[in-house]
């Protein structure tokens, strides 16, 4: 029995001297090395429509592909100048290609270019009709992240586009050039890897 307290005793020491290493610190959300991401505009949901984003991070770079619907939501009321009260414009199911770069921490300046169809309607007739165009810009916005994977990424996008017309039996309709548009993306980092 003394054997056996003894060598219980002689284990208790050597625990006890074990020194415990430091937890592993993780690098902060923009020192990451590489890490893929997955997000969504969530007010697309609100209005009938839907929008997913997947991304890749290397380092400071960032390339993104997307899909968007609009649903219900408006986007003739985001255009600058010319933009027209007697019709609406809706997005219809459209890609996108998004490139960027983290200029400081997780602030992105980003361009795109988004093949868009939208669905324009003239309100007095309710009346609908198609018009394809290719649009690019430029975007910023900030990733605030809560924990270590999810995200919130305000924004603002200017929407740069050529001339295009639909013609509708009683008036014409022409697309805004420009378009401004907030936009909030929530995200989650699905895989990183630390430089």
């Amino acid at each position: 029995m003394c054997v056996f307290s003894s060598f219980g005793c002689v284990l208790a020491q050597n625990d006890s001297l074990r020194v415990k290493e430091p937890a592993r610190a993780h690098a902060k959300s923009y020192e990451v090395k590489s890490a893929v991401e997955v997000e969504s505009l969530v007010p697309m949901f609100l209005t009938g429509g839907f929008h997913i984003g997947v991304g890749y991070r290397y380092e400071r770079f960032r390339v993104r592909v997307s899909v968007i619907n609009g649903g219900s939501y408006d986007a003739e009321t985001a255009g600058v100048n010319n933009s027209s009260a007697d019709f609406k414009r809706f997005y219809k199911t459209s890609p996108g290609l998004f490139l960027g770069y983290n200029l400081w921490r997780n602030l992105e300046l980003y361009s795109y270019l988004e093949a868009h169809t939208f669905e324009i309607e003239q309100k007095s007739t309710g009346i609908r009709k198609d018009m394809h165009s290719l649009d690019t810009g430029l975007g910023l916005s900030y990733q605030f992240f809560i924990g270590r994977y999810f995200y919130i990424q305000p924004g603002m996008h200017v929407y740069l586009r050529g001339d295009k017309t639909v013609n509708f039996e009683t008036a014409s309709y022409s697309v805004p050039n420009v378009d401004l548009s907030p936009v909030v993306r929530l995200g989650v980092r699905l895989w990183s890897k630390d430089k």
